[in-house]
């Protein structure tokens, strides 16, 4: 996740949103089927400039749309639950569920890295700079 051009006060606020909301899950209050079968990680909260949008990016390794759909459909249950832990927050932000692809990319890149086409050219590299 790019963090360049959040303030101190956003990182902050959507740290601790992001404790809230694991908190509300692991304690199993959605009777929903679909939710209490995964495995799901919210890796970041990115908050609105404003900090009344609080943008939850869940990491999942299976059902990805139909679970952070569920999670919206419950997002103001999330968000009544969460206010508990919250109260120290002037205005209690909407909360809303994102699929978090960044691990996606992470796998891509790691792929091309480990490529036979990359490790030629590094191979060549290293060979140019001992000479």
């Amino acid at each position: 996740m790019r963090y360049s051009g959040l303030s101190h006060r956003q990182l902050r606020i959507g740290e601790q949103v992001r404790r809230a909301v694991i908190h509300v899950l692991q304690r199993g209050e959605l009777h929903d089927p679909l939710l209490q079968s995964v495995i799901l990680s919210i890796s970041v909260v990115r908050m609105s400039a404003d900090l009344k949008i609080a943008t939850c990016f869940v990491a999942l390794h299976q059902n990805g749309d139909e679970v952070v759909t569920a999670l919206n459909q419950h997002a103001r249950y999330i968000r009544g639950q969460a206010a508990h832990t919250l109260r120290q927050i002037k205005y209690m932000p909407e909360f809303r569920f994102r699929l978090d692809t960044s691990f996606d990319n992470f796998a891509k890149i790691d792929a091309l890295l480990r490529s036979s086409e990359v490790a030629r050219d590094l191979d060549d590299y290293n060979k140019g700079n001992k000479e």
